[in-house]
Protein backbone atom coordinates (compact mmCIF):
# COMPACT_ATOMS: atom_id res chain seq x y z
CA UNK A 1 0.00 0.00 0.00
CA UNK A 2 1.87 2.89 -1.19
CA UNK A 3 0.80 6.47 -0.42
CA UNK A 4 -0.73 8.89 -2.95
CA UNK A 5 1.95 11.70 -2.99
CA UNK A 6 -0.70 14.28 -3.58
CA UNK A 7 -1.30 13.79 0.19
CA UNK A 8 0.67 15.46 2.81
CA UNK A 9 1.68 12.76 4.61
CA UNK A 10 4.42 10.14 3.75
CA UNK A 11 6.15 6.99 5.04
CA UNK A 12 9.66 7.15 5.43
CA UNK A 13 11.82 4.03 7.14
CA UNK A 14 15.46 4.10 7.53
CA UNK A 15 17.39 0.71 8.04
CA UNK A 16 21.28 -0.11 8.27
CA UNK A 17 23.16 -2.42 10.40
CA UNK A 18 23.65 -1.83 14.26
CA UNK A 19 25.94 1.37 14.68
CA UNK A 20 24.94 2.83 11.24
CA UNK A 21 23.11 5.94 13.11
CA UNK A 22 19.17 5.22 11.98
CA UNK A 23 18.09 6.13 15.54
CA UNK A 24 19.90 9.28 15.49
CA UNK A 25 18.84 10.64 12.13
CA UNK A 26 15.22 9.26 12.29
CA UNK A 27 15.07 11.42 15.19
CA UNK A 28 16.79 14.34 13.40
CA UNK A 29 13.81 14.19 10.58
CA UNK A 30 10.84 13.88 13.13
CA UNK A 31 12.10 17.06 14.91
CA UNK A 32 12.37 18.78 11.27
CA UNK A 33 9.44 18.01 9.95
CA UNK A 34 7.21 18.59 12.98
CA UNK A 35 9.32 22.41 13.07
CA UNK A 36 8.18 22.28 9.64
CA UNK A 37 4.31 21.98 10.26
CA UNK A 38 4.07 18.93 9.81
CA UNK A 39 1.88 15.78 12.01
CA UNK A 40 5.13 13.70 12.06
CA UNK A 41 5.89 10.54 14.45
CA UNK A 42 8.69 8.58 15.37
CA UNK A 43 8.33 4.89 15.29
CA UNK A 44 10.05 2.05 16.23
CA UNK A 45 10.52 -1.92 15.59
CA UNK A 46 10.46 -3.74 17.89
CA UNK A 47 8.10 -1.88 19.23
CA UNK A 48 7.38 -1.16 23.19
CA UNK A 49 4.55 -4.02 22.87
CA UNK A 50 4.61 -7.27 24.19
CA UNK A 51 6.71 -9.09 21.31
CA UNK A 52 8.58 -5.99 21.16
CA UNK A 53 9.95 -6.05 24.98
CA UNK A 54 10.77 -9.75 24.83
CA UNK A 55 12.75 -9.46 21.70
CA UNK A 56 14.92 -6.68 22.93
CA UNK A 57 15.06 -8.82 26.25
CA UNK A 58 16.33 -11.75 24.66
CA UNK A 59 18.57 -9.62 22.37
CA UNK A 60 19.79 -8.06 25.39
CA UNK A 61 20.29 -11.21 27.39
CA UNK A 62 22.66 -12.87 24.48
CA UNK A 63 19.35 -15.64 23.85
CA UNK A 64 18.31 -16.08 20.73
CA UNK A 65 14.97 -18.35 19.86
CA UNK A 66 15.38 -20.73 17.04
CA UNK A 67 15.23 -18.92 13.54
CA UNK A 68 11.73 -19.30 12.46
CA UNK A 69 10.56 -18.56 16.54
CA UNK A 70 12.39 -15.82 16.07
CA UNK A 71 11.12 -14.36 12.75
CA UNK A 72 7.21 -15.34 14.12
CA UNK A 73 8.21 -12.52 17.36
CA UNK A 74 8.88 -10.28 14.68
CA UNK A 75 5.91 -10.51 12.60
CA UNK A 76 3.76 -10.38 15.63
CA UNK A 77 5.37 -7.18 16.59
CA UNK A 78 4.91 -5.90 13.14
CA UNK A 79 1.33 -6.90 13.05
CA UNK A 80 0.67 -5.10 16.15
CA UNK A 81 2.45 -1.50 14.76
CA UNK A 82 0.69 -1.88 11.58
CA UNK A 83 -2.47 -1.93 13.09
CA UNK A 84 -1.85 0.62 16.00
CA UNK A 85 0.32 2.83 14.53
CA UNK A 86 1.52 2.80 11.00
CA UNK A 87 -2.06 2.10 9.53
CA UNK A 88 -3.46 4.91 11.64
CA UNK A 89 -0.87 7.64 10.96
CA UNK A 90 -1.11 6.93 7.15
CA UNK A 91 -5.01 7.46 7.36
CA UNK A 92 -4.62 10.86 8.74
CA UNK A 93 -1.94 11.77 6.55
CA UNK A 94 0.90 11.40 9.11
CA UNK A 95 4.40 11.51 7.97
CA UNK A 96 5.94 8.63 9.51
CA UNK A 97 9.47 8.24 10.11
CA UNK A 98 10.49 4.10 11.25
CA UNK A 99 13.54 3.37 12.73
CA UNK A 100 13.60 -0.53 10.95
CA UNK A 101 10.92 -1.99 9.66
CA UNK A 102 10.62 -5.30 7.32
CA UNK A 103 13.89 -4.92 5.66
CA UNK A 104 15.62 -5.64 8.79
CA UNK A 105 13.87 -8.86 9.26
CA UNK A 106 14.62 -9.40 5.81
CA UNK A 107 18.49 -9.28 6.34
CA UNK A 108 18.84 -10.04 9.88
CA UNK A 109 16.62 -13.63 9.85
CA UNK A 110 17.79 -13.94 6.36
CA UNK A 111 21.48 -14.11 7.85
CA UNK A 112 20.04 -17.03 9.46
CA UNK A 113 18.85 -19.32 7.23
CA UNK A 114 15.69 -18.15 6.40
CA UNK A 115 14.38 -17.41 2.86
CA UNK A 116 14.63 -13.93 2.16
CA UNK A 117 12.14 -13.57 -0.78
CA UNK A 118 9.58 -15.79 1.22
CA UNK A 119 10.25 -13.39 4.21
CA UNK A 120 9.51 -10.08 1.66
CA UNK A 121 6.27 -11.71 0.58
CA UNK A 122 4.87 -12.53 4.07
CA UNK A 123 5.66 -8.78 5.11
CA UNK A 124 4.36 -7.48 2.35
CA UNK A 125 1.12 -8.95 2.62
CA UNK A 126 0.20 -6.98 5.33
CA UNK A 127 2.46 -4.29 5.56
CA UNK A 128 2.48 -0.98 4.23
CA UNK A 129 5.41 -0.43 1.42
CA UNK A 130 7.22 3.07 2.50
CA UNK A 131 7.14 6.07 0.33
CA UNK A 132 11.57 6.32 0.82
CA UNK A 133 13.51 4.05 2.08
CA UNK A 134 17.05 5.61 3.71
CA UNK A 135 19.22 2.81 3.90
CA UNK A 136 22.14 4.07 5.87
CA UNK A 137 25.93 2.06 4.69
CA UNK A 138 28.74 1.59 6.96
CA UNK A 139 31.27 -1.10 7.00
CA UNK A 140 30.82 -3.71 10.23
CA UNK A 141 33.86 -2.57 11.68
CA UNK A 142 32.76 1.07 11.97
CA UNK A 143 29.22 -0.01 13.54
CA UNK A 144 30.89 -2.21 16.34
CA UNK A 145 33.42 0.75 17.19
CA UNK A 146 30.51 3.15 17.41
CA UNK A 147 27.99 0.70 19.83
CA UNK A 148 31.45 -0.13 21.92
CA UNK A 149 32.17 3.85 22.58
CA UNK A 150 28.23 4.29 23.46
CA UNK A 151 26.71 1.56 25.40
CA UNK A 152 29.06 -1.08 27.67
CA UNK A 153 28.49 -4.41 25.29
CA UNK A 154 26.77 -5.85 22.07
CA UNK A 155 23.67 -8.16 21.84
CA UNK A 156 23.26 -11.04 20.21
CA UNK A 157 22.35 -9.27 16.97
CA UNK A 158 25.79 -7.84 16.89
CA UNK A 159 28.42 -10.18 16.53
CA UNK A 160 31.25 -9.21 12.99
CA UNK A 161 30.79 -12.21 11.26
CA UNK A 162 26.64 -12.23 10.97
CA UNK A 163 26.44 -8.40 10.77
CA UNK A 164 29.00 -8.80 7.64
CA UNK A 165 25.99 -11.17 6.37
CA UNK A 166 23.44 -8.99 7.54
CA UNK A 167 24.71 -6.27 5.52
CA UNK A 168 25.49 -8.11 2.10
CA UNK A 169 21.41 -8.96 2.52
CA UNK A 170 20.49 -5.51 2.82
CA UNK A 171 22.74 -3.83 -0.02
CA UNK A 172 21.45 -6.81 -2.40
CA UNK A 173 17.60 -6.05 -0.88
CA UNK A 174 17.75 -2.45 -1.09
CA UNK A 175 19.57 -2.19 -4.59
CA UNK A 176 16.12 -3.47 -6.44
CA UNK A 177 13.65 -1.12 -5.02
CA UNK A 178 13.33 2.21 -6.96
CA UNK A 179 11.99 3.89 -3.70
CA UNK A 180 15.48 2.95 -1.75
CA UNK A 181 18.30 5.67 -1.57
CA UNK A 182 22.22 4.09 0.03
CA UNK A 183 23.78 6.99 1.89
CA UNK A 184 27.15 6.97 3.26
CA UNK A 185 26.97 6.58 7.08
CA UNK A 186 30.34 7.28 7.41
CA UNK A 187 30.25 10.78 6.88
CA UNK A 188 30.00 13.38 9.79
CA UNK A 189 26.43 13.48 11.06
CA UNK A 190 25.08 16.90 9.54
CA UNK A 191 26.05 15.81 6.20
CA UNK A 192 24.47 12.20 7.03
CA UNK A 193 21.38 14.48 8.08
CA UNK A 194 21.74 16.77 4.57
CA UNK A 195 21.83 13.49 2.38
CA UNK A 196 18.64 12.41 4.43
CA UNK A 197 16.84 15.31 3.66
CA UNK A 198 17.91 15.41 -0.02
CA UNK A 199 16.46 12.39 -0.77
CA UNK A 200 13.44 12.54 0.91
CA UNK A 201 12.97 16.22 -0.92
CA UNK A 202 13.68 14.37 -4.22
CA UNK A 203 11.49 11.68 -4.13
CA UNK A 204 8.66 13.45 -1.96
CA UNK A 205 8.80 16.87 -3.34
CA UNK A 206 5.78 18.40 -1.38
CA UNK A 207 7.69 17.89 2.46
CA UNK A 208 10.27 20.61 0.74
CA UNK A 209 8.47 23.41 2.36
CA UNK A 210 6.85 25.03 5.07
CA UNK A 211 3.46 23.63 5.53
CA UNK A 212 0.12 25.45 6.73
CA UNK A 213 -0.35 24.45 10.01
CA UNK A 214 -4.82 24.75 10.36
Amino acid sequence: MKQNKNTRGAFICLEGIDGAGKSFQAKRLVAYFTDHGLDAVYLTEPTDGQWGRKIRDQAGRGVRENPEEEYLLFMRDRRENVRDNIVPTLERNGVIVLDRYYFSTIAYQGARGLDTERIRAENEAFAPTPDVLLFLDVPVATGLDRISKNRSGTTAFETEEYLKRVREIFLDTVSSLDYAVVIDGTRPPDEVFEACLVAVRGMLPHLSGDQNRS
